[in-house]
């Protein structure tokens, strides 16, 4: 279904769904949209830790998911984000810089 998409694409489609699930339907509180793209972060992290490579994806997805939806709702061109984040970060100097 979302094989050879954009993540722009990919955007569009999980927006869509949220809205069609009703996610939407009034305006969204952007603090804890983002709290719910860390909950499934940290949902990854005990999977991870539990060993359940299965349930491991699936929250990595459930991440990847939510986050796309919010740059959709918010008309986020996340590629052109992305690329221009990119070319910020090669001309960053190694590690940043830092010592770690």
């Amino acid at each position: 279904m979302v094989k050879g998409k954009t993540l722009n694409e990919l955007s569009a489609l999980c927006h869509g769904i949220a809205v069609e699930k009703g996610f939407w339907e009034t305006e969204r509180n952007i603090g804890e949209a983002l709290m719910l793209i860390v909950t499934e972060l940290a949902e990854a992290m005990e999977a991870h830790r539990k060993q359940d490579d299965a349930n491991f994806k699936e929250e990595l997805a459930d991440s990847f998911i939510r986050l796309l939806d919010l740059c959709g709702g918010l008309k986020i061109d996340i590629e052109d984000e992305i690329h221009k984040k990119s070319l910020v970060n090669k001309k960053r100097p190694y590690k940043h810089g830092k010592i770690c």
